[in-house]
């Protein structure tokens, strides 16, 4: 009798916690309603310059862990790491696309956002993901050419082909993004398993999230995200193959995915 009882006072108490909460929800306080645990993942190679500058910069309170997949770097990028305390995995394949699921098969988080430590993404627009986020979001991009947003590591080829795929994918597929091929942006990682997303080598994982998150009716958005120049180090990007496996990426998606499921229907 006195444990019914007060198993009762506790579902009376519960109840009225969430009468409290529910006038801040429907006032548009949404950000507290939805809880995440986030993971950054920041893949690297060779990136020592950068890292020193920014990472000072990255509050750790701002995520819930933060995991470095570092692709058998020569320039002390992982021993920097490790000595000021970060966990940094040593990548067993190559590539980003590949590096993206050694971060999966580790992280504990259900958000995921995808940083570079090479200048190119701003450490304040994290606090902006993870807000968007907890709106409810499944992936939110941190978008280049959104509102006042600018890149100032676009030349003249990288704009143009950005400008070309995203106004590619939109045509095929009715998005409204305006940055396809930027890296900077968090989504959930059940997005992995439901999308049934592609493991391999292939740089079009970024474009087959956004094209599959879109079709089926995920929430997706996008936040203006300035984008400066990177700091020291190269650009890993080449050019020609990856443009020519996003222009893949973006076809197939259209055309031998839609084909394997009639075949299949």
């Amino acid at each position: 009798m006195v444990f019914s009882c007060l198993w009762l006072s506790a579902i009376l108490a519960a109840a009225r916690w969430v009468a409290t909460m529910l006038p801040c929800v429907a006032a548009g306080d949404r950000a507290s309603f939805y809880l995440v645990k986030t993971t950054l993942f920041i893949p690297t190679l060779n990136e020592i310059d950068g890292v020193k500058v920014i990472m000072p910069q990255v509050k750790r309170e701002w995520v819930d862990e933060i995991i470095f997949v570092d692709c058998s770097s020569t320039d002390g990028t992982p021993e920097w790491l490790r000595a000021n305390g970060y966990r940094v995995i040593t990548q067993k394949s190559r590539g980003l696309a590949l590096a993206y699921w050694e971060c999966f098969d580790v992280m504990s988080g259900d958000v995921i956002i995808v940083f570079t430590p090479d200048g190119n993404s701003i450490p304040e627009t994290i606090p902006a993901l993870v807000a968007k986020m907890k709106e409810g979001y499944d992936l939110v991009i941190g978008s280049r050419y959104l509102g006042g947003a600018k890149s100032e590591d676009d030349d003249l080829i990288t704009g143009f082909g950005n400008w070309m795929f995203t106004r590619m994918m939109n045509l095929l597929y009715g998005t409204r993004y305006t940055d396809v091929l930027v890296s900077y942006r968090a989504f959930r990682i059940s997005l992995v398993k439901s999308l049934n997303l592609s493991r391999g080598q292939h740089p079009f994982l970024e474009q087959e999230l956004m094209v599959r998150a879109y079709q089926q009716g995920f929430k997706v958005t996008e936040i203006p995200a300035d984008e400066p120049k990177r700091i020291g180090g190269v650009r890993k990007m080449k050019i020609v193959y990856n443009g020519f496996a996003v222009l893949w990426g973006i076809l197939r998606e259209k055309f031998v995915s839609r084909a394997k499921k009639t075949g299949s229907g």
